[in-house]
This record gives structure tokens, sequence and C-alpha cells, in this order.
């Protein structure tokens, strides 16, 4: 029995050195939704970010949360250096646009931060980033970011990443050009199909 305890003790631990070898290889800057807190009738949605192992946060360096939705205007909070911005494609780093599995609903508002202060050097928390909305409903879209290589051969070079993270579930008003789409294709269906029955 001490054996086999042994043997697992040593296991959870190789195993755990691996993770963290794994963890301060891989460079990114990943935000991810830390809470959706009442606000009078809204609802503030915070993001922590962090830039992890080998990389740097520089001026022009940024990440995106695609198909947000709809926010309410000048709600967006940040820490220092870093600008908000948002609109409905992009802003997706270069080697990332077009990328398989990045989807970008042109109909759904991406929210963007981009940096322009001191040079940040990870692993390092980077702060809170939040906005405001009406809903509180989540589910799942994709971010991207692109940040710069802190050591090695290559540092100075750009690093881009992509993930998954919270987001809220789009407004109507957000679904409104989609469903107004799909109603036209039906009633297109629906008219095709009588013109054939009466000719």
């Amino acid at each position: 029995m001490d054996i086999q305890r042994k043997i697992m003790k040593k296991t959870l631990i190789i195993a755990a050195l691996a993770d963290l070898l794994a963890l301060s290889a891989h460079a990114d800057i990943i935000p991810t939704l830390t809470s959706v807190s009442p606000s009078g009738s809204n609802f503030t949605w915070s993001y922590n970010a962090n830039v992890t192992g080998d990389e740097k946060v520089t001026t022009g360096d940024f990440f995106t949360i695609y198909d947000f939705g709809s926010i309410i205007s000048v709600t967006n909070t940040q820490p220092a250096g870093w600008t908000f911005s948002s609109q409905n494609l992009g802003i997706t780093p270069p080697s990332l646009v077009g990328a398989a599995g990045l989807t970008d609903n042109g109909a759904v508002l991406n929210l963007s931060w981009a940096y322009s202060g001191p040079t940040i050097i990870g692993p390092q928390a980077l702060g809170v980033f939040s906005v405001q909305t009406t809903v509180n409903s989540t589910r799942i879209s994709q971010f991207t970011a692109e940040a710069t290589r802190s050591t090695g051969p290559e540092v100075g070079s750009k690093i881009d990443n992509i993930g998954e993270v919270t987001v809220p579930v789009p407004e109507m008003s957000a679904l409104t050009p989609m469903l107004a789409i799909c109603g036209l294709t039906i009633v297109g269906l629906m008219t095709s199909r009588w013109h054939r029955r009466t000719s």
C-alpha cells in the first residue's frame, strides 16, 4: 500500500512539473471573464488579462474579444496605458486573419484593447478590463491577441494567439439583421413553391 502511494505521489509530482513547464514555455495574452455584476439596471462584465512567460507587452500589442454584442457607451474601464475600441470586424493579428476556426460575425460587436504604455514583462497580470451591457446570460466566443517575445533568438518578434472566452448572449437588436436575412430566405422559398404549384 505504501509503495502504491509513493508511486502515485511521484506520478502526480511529475505531472504537475510537466504542466508547469508547458505553461512557462507557452507565451500568450489571455483574457478571462472574472465576474458579471449588477450595475443599476445593467451588468458590468469584467475580464482579467495576463501575459505569460517569454513574452512582453509593448506599444501596439492588443487583444480582441469577438462577437461580444451591444455595450453601454462610455462604460469601458481599463488599466493605464490601454485604449479601448469596438468594431464589427477585427481587430485581428495579421497571422490569424482567415485562420481556421476563427469566427467573427460582422453583425455583432467586438471589443479590443491596445497598449501604448511602458513595456510589461511577463509573466504578469495586466489588470481588469470591463464594459457594461444590458444582459447577463453567457455563452462561449473567441479572443485573439498579439504581444512581443521577450527572450531567446526571436526576441522582439510578434506572437499571436487565439482561444475561447465567455461573452454575453447577443441582444435581439444584434440578431435582427440575421433574423431578417433568414426571414427573407424563407419568404423567397415559400414564394418559389407557390409559383411552382400555380403554374
